[in-house]
């Protein structure tokens, strides 16, 4: 029937009724008038995984005015490598270029589009049935840039390729080639575009590298010239060094929460071999004597903190050696891991190596935030493990000078910050004006007064599958692997009551100048990436909006969160992350690992690490042999005090089948997706539902009124030491329908019900069907924002609540009806009957 009706259409020429064949076949008119056959429509081919309809990229061909006639095939001239071909006929006269058609094509098509090669022909071979002879198509001659790009034709391409071909570890790139097609992604980006600043003395924005993510296309954006930022070099420092913007927010809220482990930073190695204590003592000495931010400490001067660098020749790492049983072990890696740090006196990095028997030890080693981030990992691993090398053969490791430090980042942030605070703070401030203050979740308990942050962690995986069927969707839909999870966790949580705008947290790397690549330093930032699910978007649609605020939000990552939250001046309070409480973090930059001659290491995790948001998704990509998705694993972080452990359990799989049904199907409605999981579905329609037996016909309001008739006296309520009748909730149910009658409610209208749970809010919800209207509950421990949402969109005219709720229900609605204030019906009004 589908296939009918797709190849029988109506005749918009004809009469009433009258059919047109559609044959598939693609033709073009010619300027004589002649109606020419080019090729089949619906020859759909799967190339790297993309369904393809050669008919439609043939047409885009004919679109080039050189062009008379076109076909495109998928060709696969080696075993496995399946790619798509352009042929093409010139019209009389002109000449061709196969590269300029092909550079035709990237403009107007997606990257999964584009014909490796274009071919030039004399004519297009033809069967004895007038068809196209695929077998008689001639292959594409090899080029040298693979797969069928460009080769560079000018200096300033080449060193693109190159820098290109570097960071994405590749042979080579042609000048037609995507950077995010080839494994590109928002942290490599950023690298990109500090490589083209210090290379070319040009600057490039995120967005200009989404535009235009091609070497020919980054080509044409520097010819715009925009002058590149100052560049990070050495200096003159002066006598007190501040500290940076991001060190300044770790150092207050370390004074507010007094010794806190909140902000440590540990990693714990188990080793099996023989740890030559000496040398790794003194290892670990000379990365520290490399990277100043190791060595600083923190003092206070008329309440002033200042970055205090030490001398290497004077500093002694905290490197303790503990001779150590295993049967309380655990403890005592917990406790040298979470000891807390005196920011104006201990030096920001401490080891404890726990010796457990012959050849079996355990590292820890313990950074503070405030000196190092997840970007610091790799040259600090790797400056451990050759100095450690060099001490074992009894000399000092022999490194390059460091091109700065980070007091010299410090001070350049400060200055550069100048010429870009005002522009980038006024586009936070429009963007986050009146943005919900906290993000409704699905707790457990209620937030206290203050956070404890005791955290847990929940660990899970999405399968290989599943992440190649993410990379293929991101491809699709011209976005990152990072803004698909970004759709999918707001997806989510709008689906678990977080309403329809959520903000939620990221970070970026911060290394905006290549000479911090290699140094130990706290440079992240964090960014505030407010999405909006509003109006029943599908899951494509979300997707795109999802890029605009991301490629916006990391065009302006250069504004301190610190800066801003001061800026905003969001509501205080110890128990609320500011501006957000949800963080996500895709960790797709490379952090190193340990590698020590003659020692075998093994990672070991904290399951229990101080919690620094509500929920903390943190999301690492793995990678088979052959460079194809290897899968996802998620480390779920959660405040303890606000959820128990199976919550967020259940939760990590929601949001693995959400991405399974959003991969399955970008165009269904984020709405309509299931988010129930296991048999959570049969638990609430048969169990909870009261195991699916007959409803019996009628109105919950009269069903009601026949309890009444049978037992009057019969108990229908219990709350506490108070008890209804079933004939005593009929009266107040009645005079609740008559009070709102009274405040205007219409038979259909909505109410919004703001009651604890007990007998107060059995008589507002019996009262208002007796009245005929709807009701929709609003939970009191909801943020006033989200409340005023729902009242907002549901179209709400009147609530009902109790007074002790006054203070957050009051003005939410025209009309509030309040259950525990006396009340006497006007004269002539009618308590109504059961409706």
């Amino acid at each position: 029937a589908g296939l009918t009706a797709e190849r029988f259409v109506a005749n918009p020429l004809g009469v009433s009724g009258e059919r047109m064949y559609r044959t598939g076949d693609l033709g073009r008119w010619r300027a004589d008038g002649v109606l020419e056959y080019v090729g089949r429509a619906d020859d759909q081919v799967k190339i790297r995984g993309f369904r393809v309809e050669p008919g439609e990229v043939a047409a885009v061909l004919l679109a080039h005015e050189a062009v008379a006639q076109a076909a495109v095939v998928a060709r696969e001239d080696r075993p496995g490598d399946k790619r798509l071909v352009g042929y093409v006929v010139p019209v009389n006269g002109r000449d061709v270029d196969a590269a300029e058609l092909r550079h035709f094509l990237v403009k107007r098509l997606p990257r999964h589009m584009v014909p490796s090669a274009v071919v030039v022909l004399e004519a297009l071979p033809i069967t004895p049935n007038g068809k196209l002879d695929q077998r008689a198509l001639p292959a594409p001659a090899a080029t040298a840039v693979e797969p069928g790009g460009r080769a560079p034709r000018s200096v300033q391409e080449e060193l693109l390729c190159g820098i290109f071909a570097e960071l994405l570890g590749l042979p080579s790139v042609g000048i037609d080639d995507d950077f995010f097609a080839l494994g590109g992604h928002s942290l490599l980006a950023a690298r990109l575009i500090s490589r083209i600043r210090s290379t070319f003395g040009a600057e490039l924005g995120i967005r200009d590298l989404f535009d235009a993510s091609t070497v020919v296309g980054v080509a044409e954006k520097l010819k715009e010239g925009r002058p590149a930022r100052p560049a990070l070099v050495a200096g003159e420092r002066p006598e007190v060094l501040p500290l940076s913007f991001a060190q300044q927010r770790l150092w207050f809220l370390d004074q507010l929460e007094g010794a806190s482990a909140t902000y440590n930073s540990p990693f714990a190695f188990r080793l099996h071999g023989s740890v030559d204590v000496e040398a790794l003592r003194a290892a670990i000495g000379d990365v520290v004597g490399r990277h100043e931010a190791l060595r600083t400490v923190y003092p206070a001067v008329d309440g002033q903190p200042r970055q205090l660098v030490l001398p290497a020749q004077d500093v002694q790492v905290p490197f303790t050696v503990v001779e150590y049983g295993s049967d309380t072990l655990d403890e005592a890696v917990r406790g040298a891991a979470f000891t807390p740090f005196d920011l104006s006196t201990d030096l920001p990095v401490r080891v404890v190596l726990f010796r457990l028997g012959e050849g079996e030890s355990v590292l820890v080693v313990t950074l503070h935030h405030i000196a190092s981030d997840g970007w610091s990992m790799e040259p600090l691993w790797e400056g451990v493990a050759s100095a450690y090398r060099a001490r074992l053969a009894g000399v000092a490791p022999e490194w390059s000078p460091l091109p700065v430090q980070y007091a010299d980042y410090t001070l350049w942030q400060q200055g550069l910050l100048g010429g870009v605070l005002d522009q980038q703070l006024s586009y936070w401030s429009g963007v986050l004006r009146d943005a919900p203050q906290e993000v409704a979740l699905p707790l457990d308990r209620p937030r206290s007064g203050v956070a404890s942050r005791a955290g847990g962690l929940v660990e899970f995986g999405l399968d290989a599958g599943l992440h190649a069927e993410l990379e293929g969707l991101a491809r699709r839909h011209g976005v990152t692997l990072f803004m698909v999870l970004h759709a999918g966790l707001a997806a989510l949580l709008s689906r678990l009551g977080a309403g329809t705008d959520i903000p939620i947290g990221t970070v970026v790397a911060g290394r905006s100048d290549e000479a911090l690549d290699e140094l130990v330093g706290f440079f992240v930032n964090t960014l505030v990436l407010r999405t909006d699910v509003s109006g029943a978007p599908t899951f494509g649609e979300l997707l795109d909006r999802v890029r605009d605020t991301d490629l916006a939000a990391f065009t302006h990552q250069d504004l301190p969160f610190e800066r801003l939250v001061e800026e905003l001046n969001p509501v205080r309070s110890a128990s609320v992350h500011p501006l957000f409480q949800v963080m996500l973090v895709l960790q797709n930059n490379n952090e190193g690992s340990l590698q020590l001659p003659g020692i075998t290491l093994e990672s070991e995790t904290f399951d229990t690490a101080p919690a620094r948001f509500d929920l903390n998704f943190a999301f690492t990509e793995a990678w088979a042999a052959d460079g194809t998705p290897g899968g996802i694993q998620v480390e779920l972080q959660y405040a303890a005090d606000l959820f128990d452990h199976g919550t967020v359990e259940v939760l990590g799989r929601r949001l693995g089948s959400l991405l399974t049904a959003m991969v399955a199907d970008p165009e269904q409605l984020v709405g309509s997706v299931e988010v129930l999981v296991g048999g959570e579905r049969e638990l609430v329609v048969s169990g909870w539902g009261g195991g699916g037996g007959p409803v019996p016909a009628g109105t919950v309001s009269g069903l009601f009124g026949e309890q009444v008739v049978r037992a009057p006296g019969a108990v229908a309520v219990v709350d506490g030491d108070r008890r209804l009748s079933y004939g005593e909730l009929d009266v107040l149910s009645d005079r609740m329908a008559a009070r709102l009658v009274e405040s205007g409610l219409e038979r259909g209208g909505l109410v919004g019900v703001c009651l604890g749970r007990g007998a107060d809010l059995v008589v507002a919800l019996l009262g208002v069907l007796k009245a005929g209207g709807g009701y929709t509950l609003l939970d009191p421990e909801f943020p006033r924002e989200r409340s005023a949402l729902v009242v907002a969109e549901a179209g709400v005219g009147l609530v009902v609540s109790s007074s002790v709720l006054r203070g957050s229900v009051e003005g939410l609605a025209e009309c509030v009806v309040w259950v525990d204030e006396e009340w006497e019906p006007a004269a002539g009004g009618v308590v109504p009957s059961v409706v």
